[in-house]
């Protein structure tokens, strides 16, 4: 719900609106329904979970309050104050003055965040002053959170959560630039891989009981306990893992680069969660690596541009180990596949290594013919330069 050309293959597309609490459950009642899984973060922070709750349908995902996680960024650095969570340096503004005043505080460069969801996109990492001042000033007196620069790499883990416990699922590394080298604008993810070596299992235990952990149990005791998925993001700094901001939901690209990878019955981990019965949840991951390359639509992050068939999905699937999952796509009138949204498709691929993976992800992008499309060259570079 709503669904788009790929999901279709295999699933029966409703057209209906998914952040509206009544038509979920109407719609779990009607198909009679053993799990919803609600995936975006608009649903979540509209209290879809809640209402199949209340309905007593199984459900995967956190409550409205709890999805406050990734609905607030200062709700979340707040938490991390009183519970003693390692994050950057932060303040929190109401107003395009207080804001302006409070960047004397911080040096460059500066890190300003639109307080609500901005899918992604509402970060800026201010170089100047001026950029920091332009970044305030397109907030339109809304509130944010400025935060001091942290020196680092950064990397996701994700964790399977249901109150006080909390087991780690896998790692990933995104780019979040729109340009290769990491230049640009942020956007939603241009391609991600997984695991993230740079996250070892020595920084994955830390992550897990300096932030995770603390953050369920704080959720707990405050009387809205998260049960879901919990995305976190890091920057590895020189003191440790600190929390840049969470996700309550699995989070594009990385689901794309994650979820190929798992080994366990997806629907079965997702149901075990759903009802709590964490002492169930061992999820079983291959130790290939997956890489996921977006194809964006020209205009991205800004105005994409809509419409222009794509053709060759079937040729870069029989690519090995390669799938072609859909974002932004429609079927024109004519039957045609077309572009319909900012990230259109997502290329994945496994491989035994990260070169492996990036060689058929690439291969898998250069099948595809998409007129209006552009793609990062870079996915990996990184970790890649590292093991060369």
């Amino acid at each position: 719900m709503p669904g788009n050309p790929g999901i279709a293959r295999w699933a029966e597309c409703v057209a209906a609106d998914p952040a509206d609490p009544d038509k979920v459950v109407a719609l779990a009642r009607e198909v009679g329904a053993g799990l919803v899984v609600v995936g975006p973060e608009a649903p979540l922070v509209a209290g879809v979970a809640d209402a199949c709750r209340a309905a007593g349908i199984a459900v995967f995902g956190p409550s409205a309050a709890a999805a406050m996680l990734e609905g607030s960024k200062g709700f979340t650095k707040d938490l991390c104050l009183a519970e003693g969570i390692p994050t950057a340096r932060f303040v929190r503004v109401e107003d395009t003055a207080d804001a302006l005043r409070s960047l004397e505080e911080f040096g460059l460069p500066v890190v300003i965040k639109a307080d609500g969801l901005a899918a992604g996109k509402g970060v800026t990492i201010a170089a100047t002053r001026e950029e920091a001042e332009e970044a305030v000033w397109a907030a339109n007196g809304g509130p944010l959170v400025i935060e001091e620069f942290l020196e680092g790499e950064e990397a996701s883990l994700f964790a399977l959560v249901h109150g006080e416990q909390a087991v780690a699922l896998a790692s990933a590394q995104d780019h979040k630039r729109v340009g290769e080298g990491d230049q640009g604008p942020n956007t939603g993810g241009m391609g991600a891989y997984s695991p993230a070596p740079v996250l070892t299992p020595e920084l994955e235990r830390r992550a897990m009981e300096e932030i995770v952990l603390p953050t369920a149990l704080a959720m707990a005791r405050a009387g809205t306990p998260f049960s879901g998925v919990l995305y976190a993001g890091l920057m590895l700094t020189a003191e440790g893992p600190k929390l840049i901001e969470y996700n309550v939901r699995f989070g594009d690209p990385e689901c794309e680069a994650i979820i190929p990878r798992l080994k366990s019955d997806l629907a079965a981990l997702l149901l075990a969660v759903a009802e709590g019965r964490m002492d169930e949840v061992r999820p079983e991951v291959s130790a290939d690596t997956a890489m996921t390359v977006v194809v964006a639509a020209e205009g991205y992050p800004g105005t994409p541009l809509k419409g222009g068939a794509i053709d060759g999905i079937e040729a870069a699937e029989r690519v090995p180990g390669v799938t072609v999952f859909h974002a932004g796509t429609a079927r024109h009138a004519s039957g045609a596949l077309i572009g319909a949204g900012g990230r259109v498709l997502a290329v994945t691929a496994l491989g035994s290594t990260l070169a492996e993976a990036r060689a058929r992800a690439y291969q898998g992008v250069d099948a595809i013919d998409y007129v209006h499309g552009f793609h990062r060259r870079d996915i990996g570079w990184r970790e890649l330069e590292r093991v060369r």
